[in-house]
């Protein structure tokens, strides 16, 4: 069994008098890693402090070091773009811990390359404030990606895509896991696409790890009746993995 590449062990982090994450401790490998969970439940939270953007107590490690914001690239939700530059210069930014006062060809490359990793090259030149709130969102990512960093989270990075985007995004995502030997970390709000694209999914209730593993094995109905107070069916596709179908919300999930 390969060591696990991030390790976090007993985090908590509070927000002002509230404990919004309480006492995680979680190993994970390279691949692609959703954090699903209700609203308030702490998943956002819990990227903003890996991030180093949140306080925390704890202990975070890399590979058995001690864990540093810059080891890793974020991308929070709902980021807007309004600088006077064009995708392709967002983009090159991702470089700028690497960046001289002369460009090299393997930054311009690397900047090219993300963009038509995401299928967004014909936006290369266009200004950044006159795009689309999803094509935004693509640009962030790729900018994000540009960098090839080893630990990748992301905070609902398909909210304003559509569906063929959010499809094609998770199975880039899952590839890049899976050939740079990263872990990429994403907030998910679609439980079927969690457990479409994802190795490994974190159910987080109230602060708390409610659920963790494989997602055939943990998405059944006493599980998502217990993390969102939901009814659900749970289906199979083809392949094996499941679909979650919610019915209605379950007695304990009903507002009074």
């Amino acid at each position: 069994m390969t060591a696990p590449l991030l390790e976090i062990e007993r985090v908590a982090i509070r927000r002002g008098r509230t404990t919004v994450v309480s006492d995680l401790t979680v190993s994970l490998g390279a691949g692609l890693t959703a954090i699903c969970g209700p609203n308030g439940s702490g998943k956002s939270s819990l990227l903003a402090a890996l991030a180093g953007l949140l306080p925390y107590g704890g202990a975070v490690r890399l590979e058995g070091r001690p864990f540093h914001p810059a080891d890793l690239a974020y991308m929070p939700q709902a980021a807007a773009l309004a600088a006077d530059l064009t995708a392709f210069e967002v983009v090159l930014l991702g470089r700028l811990d690497r960046l001289r006062w002369r460009v090299g060809e393997d930054d311009l490359a690397a900047a090219v390359a993300a963009l038509d990793d995401l299928g967004i090259a014909d936006l290369a030149e266009r200004p950044v404030r006159a795009l689309s709130g999803g094509q935004q969102q693509l640009v962030l990512l790729a900018q994000k990606l540009v960098k090839r960093p080893r630990v990748l989270l992301l905070d609902e990075p398909t909210s304003a895509l559509d569906l063929q985007r959010q499809l094609a995004v998770l199975e880039w995502l899952s590839a890049y896991a899976a050939s740079a030997g990263a872990l990429v970390v994403a907030v998910l709000h679609d439980l079927s696409l969690a457990a479409r694209y994802a190795t490994r999914l974190l159910l987080l209730r109230d602060g708390r790890l409610h659920a963790d593993g494989a997602p055939e094995a943990i998405l059944d109905p006493a599980t998502i009746d217990a993390v969102y107070g939901v009814e659900a069916e749970i289906l199979r596709i083809r392949t094996g993995q499941p679909v979650v179908a919610p019915l209605r919300a379950s007695a304990a999930g009903r507002p009074t």
